[in-house]
């Protein structure tokens, strides 16, 4: 996917009682992966509080965006600000919420369901040849 270019937006949960929930949606306009990951957070943060969830712990692959939410005095990104303002404010209304990094092998469904949400069903890998010397 070009990036920045259009931004699909994932994310998966299991419920307390053992049930699991997926968002996958495309958002509107275009962005860098870091605001579309910041997007998807906001946008679980959202379904989760509507489901009426209070105790959360949240995976995320993106380093910048868990930087960003749990250390407001990180140096910011001038341009998404706002939107990582928009995040620690929902954290804020969680009795009990935390965010962590993960590896991207660890978050295979909620990338899954970002790019499903853009209508491309495999990730694009590009497999490059070195020429072998003679």
């Amino acid at each position: 996917m070009p990036n920045p270019g259009r931004m699909g937006l994932g994310a998966a949960w299991t419920a307390p009682d053992g049930s699991h929930h997926s968002l996958s949606q495309a958002a509107a306009g275009h962005g860098c992966n870091n605001e579309a990951e910041v997007r998807a957070l906001l946008a679980a943060l959202q379904a989760l509080k509507q489901q009426g969830a209070s105790k959360l712990l949240i995976h995320c692959d993106n380093s910048i965006v868990v930087e960003q939410v749990t250390h407001p005095k990180a140096p910011p990104i001038a341009r998404l600000a706002p939107l990582f303002e928009q995040a620690r404010a929902a954290f804020q209304s969680f009795a009990d919420a935390q965010l962590v990094w993960i590896p991207a092998q660890r978050n295979r469904e909620a990338d899954a369901l970002a790019r499903a949400a853009l209508g491309v069903t495999q990730e694009r890998v590009v497999k490059i040849r070195k020429k072998r010397r003679k």
